[in-house]
C-alpha cells in the first residue's frame, strides 16, 4: 500500500516540478545524490527514527526510485498527441535519472549486506539466491540505461545504436517485477498481509503497463499504416495528374 501512495505522490510531483527539472536538472540529481549519503550514513552509523522511517521506505525499500521508473515507462504508453505526453516526454531522461540516482543506494546497501554471505557460503533461500542473481543482471542493465540517459553520452551515440540500448529498459522493468515477485511471495503465499497487498499492488502495476504497451504499439501500428496509405493515395493522385 505504501508504493501506491508513493506512485501516486510522484505521479503529481512530475507535473508540478516538470518547469524545473527541465530548466535545472543537475539539482535534482544532486538532491537524489545527497539523499542517498544520508541513506547509506543511516545504514551504518544509525539516525532518528523520523528521518530513518521514510528513508527506509522511499530508499532502503527502493520504493521512490521505482516510482519514477514506472512513471517513465507509462509515459511511453502516451499518445503523442496527448497534452500529458506532450508535457513529461520532454523530462522523461531527467526522471530515469533521478530514479537512477536513487536506486543505486538501494544497490549498493544490499551488495554490501549479501555478497558476504553468499562468499561465506551461509545458508540461503532458494528465492533469496534467485532475488540476488536477478539483482546482479538488474544492476549490469541499470548501469547501462542510466549511463545512456546523459545527454552528453547520448551525443556520441548513433540515434540507432542508443534507441536498441534504450530497449533494454522493457526486460529490465520485466526483470525487477519477477524480482519483486521473489522477494514477497513466500510470505504472500504463507498468508503475510503485507505481502499480499504488495505483491497486489505490484501485479497491477506491471500487468497493466505490459497490457497498456502493447495497446499503444497496436495503436501506433495502425496509425502508421493509415498514413502510408494516405501517402499512397496522394502519390497516385499526383502522378495521374502529371500524366
Amino acid at each position: 500500500m505504501d508504493f501506491a501512495i508513493i506512485l501516486i505522490v510522484s505521479v503529481l510531483a512530475c507535473f508540478v516540478l516538470r518547469n524545473p527539472l527541465k530548466a535545472c536538472p543537475t539539482a535534482f540529481y544532486a538532491a537524489a545524490i545527497a539523499v542517498d549519503v544520508v541513506y547509506m550514513y543511516g545504514v551504518f552509523f544509525g539516525l532518528p527514527r523520523a528521518i530513518w522511517s521514510p528513508l527506509f521506505v522511499l530508499i532502503q525499500k527502493c520504493e521512490l526510485a521505482l516510482a519514477l521508473f514506472v512513471v517513465v515507462m507509462f509515459i511511453g504508453c502516451l499518445s503523442k498527441e496527448s497534452r500529458m505526453y506532450k508535457w513529461l516526454k520532454p523530462v522523461r531522461s531527467e526522471l530515469s535519472i533521478v530514479a537512477w540516482f536513487l536506486s543505486l543506494g538501494h544497490m549498493a546497501v544490499y551488495l554490501e549486506s549479501y555478497v558476504p554471505r553468499l562468499l561465506s557460503g551461509s545458508s540461503v533461500s532458494t528465492n533469496i539466491l534467485g532475488a540476488f542473481a536477478l539483482a546482479i543482471v538488474l544492476l549490469v542493465l541499470l548501469i547501462i540505461l542510466g549511463v545512456t540517459s546523459f545527454a552528453f553520452v547520448k551525443r556520441h551515440m548513433s540515434t540507432a545504436t542508443w534507441k536498441k540500448v534504450q530497449k533494454l529498459a522493457y526486460p529490465f522493468f520485466g526483470l525487477v517485477y519477477v524480482h519483486l515477485l521473489l522477494m514477497l511471495l513466500p510470505s504472500a503465499l504463507h498468508g503475510g498481509i503485507a505481502s499480499s497487498t504488495s505483491v497486489a499492488v505490484y501485479s497491477v502495476v506491471f500487468v497493466g503497463y505490459g497490457l497498456c504497451r502493447i495497446g499503444r504499439a497496436l495503436l501506433d501500428r495502425q496509425d502508421a499504416a493509415k498514413v502510408s496509405r494516405v501517402s499512397s493515395v496522394e502519390l497516385k493522385d499526383e502522378l495521374e495528374a502529371a500524366s
